[in-house]
């Protein structure tokens, strides 16, 4: 099969969809591998790097969607990028389409044949190529939470794990997926008070089992939403609804209760966000302020972290991507429950039953 790694062109998007190491099991499954010139630059990887395991350098993007049966990508396609595709050309990336219709719209006008890393599935329930990327958005969080808090950025001039004799911050995290594990593994570890809330007793049982009483657990309804967010300093949004929009679970007149200069993080933003206030931003102005609320609603923030992010992903994205190669689509779909779970779009038909319920577009299930 004939590969296209194309160069990311989001603001700020630093990762890569392969590494040079991938772009060799590929050359040596013998497929053909097109990279897009200087697609590896942000991520510290060479075109050098790649053409010594056997890539061809591509400097005309169009020419390589034009002789690529599949591009590999990291982030959504923009709209610059919809007129690149051809009919029946395999889309291997992050897609998020939930919550972005004219993308959804534009990959069904083009007949193409897109798999998502985010809802592809595995053996024990999880999501595997979302997760790494959840680990890292989760403790970056924390992180950006926590220097946002600083009086020179905005914030309220608190610092999470407090001194002897003043006390610590308050960090609210709305979700205990994995998004919401780690965030809680970097705030106790600055030594501020945690709070939790799920809607999963289990879950809830879980933390309170690792965490012990460094962290408040509570069951994630209206009422303990309220409570905890009007004593927090920091707020982690880690919602997840795998497929869908995230719901929005903070409304801008429940900021108003929220102290004035404190901090909302909103990692589901590439779904939506589950503030009624979150709307996407960039690393290069990564927050805005809504009722004396700080809000930083980055949504590619791995993206700050690109080596680390990209060696992360590419260590699980690889099998899979490989696995299309060497079998083709239909057939890795068909033999594989897990990865058709990731094909969204198909021919014109929406496939996923839960982008569908969220974009209000017709589901159609393939079967191969």
């Amino acid at each position: 099969m004939k590969i296209g790694l194309v160069k990311e062109i989001k603001v700020h998007e630093y990762r890569v969809g392969l590494t040079p190491d991938c772009v060799d099991a590929y050359v040596k499954n013998g497929h053909t591998v097109f990279v897009e010139k200087d697609a590896g630059i942000g991520a510290g990887f060479e075109n050098e790097d790649y053409e010594k395991v056997g890539a061809i350098i591509v400097e005309d993007k169009q020419k390589l969607f034009d002789d690529s049966e599949m591009i590999v990508k990291v982030k959504e396609p923009l709209p610059e990028e919809y007129d690149f595709f051809h009919e029946g050309q395999i889309l291997y990336t992050y897609l998020h389409i939930a919550a972005d219709k004219p993308q959804a719209q534009a990959l069904l006008a083009k007949k193409v044949k897109a798999v998502a890393y985010e809802t592809i599935t595995s053996h024990e329930g999880g999501l595997p190529c979302l997760t790494p990327m959840s680990e890292i958005a989760g403790r970056l969080a924390t992180q950006e939470g926590a220097k946002y808090l600083e009086k020179p950025f905005g914030g309220r001039g608190v610092l999470l794990g407090g001194v002897p004799g003043v006390q610590r911050g308050n960090v609210t995290i709305i979700g205990g997926g994995i998004v919401g594990l780690n965030a809680c593994k970097m705030a106790v570890g600055l030594g501020a008070n945690v709070t939790v809330l799920d809607i999963s007793a289990s879950r809830l049982a879980f933390y309170d089992d690792i965490f012990g009483s460094k962290v408040t657990t509570l069951f994630s309804n209206r009422s303990n939403i309220v409570k905890s967010i009007k004593e927090a300093d920091l707020v982690i949004g880690a919602v997840l609804i795998p497929g869908a929009a995230a719901p929005k679970l903070i409304s801008k007149d429940d900021l108003k209760l929220m102290k004035k200069n404190s901090v909302v993080v909103d990692v589901a933003i590439d779904q939506g966000g589950c503030f009624e206030t979150s709307k996407a931003t960039y690393h290069d102005n990564p927050t805005y302020v809504v009722n004396d609320v700080l809000h930083y609603c980055v949504a590619n923030m791995p993206g700050a972290v690109s080596l680390t992010s990209t060696l992360a992903l590419t260590a699980t994205t690889l099998r899979h991507g490989l696995n299309i190669a060497n079998k083709g689509l239909e057939k890795a779909l068909a033999e594989d429950k897990h990865l058709l779970n990731g094909l969204n779009t198909y021919d014109g038909k929406l496939t996923n039953e839960a982008v569908s319920k969220s974009l209000d577009i017709p589901f159609e299930s393939i079967i191969f």
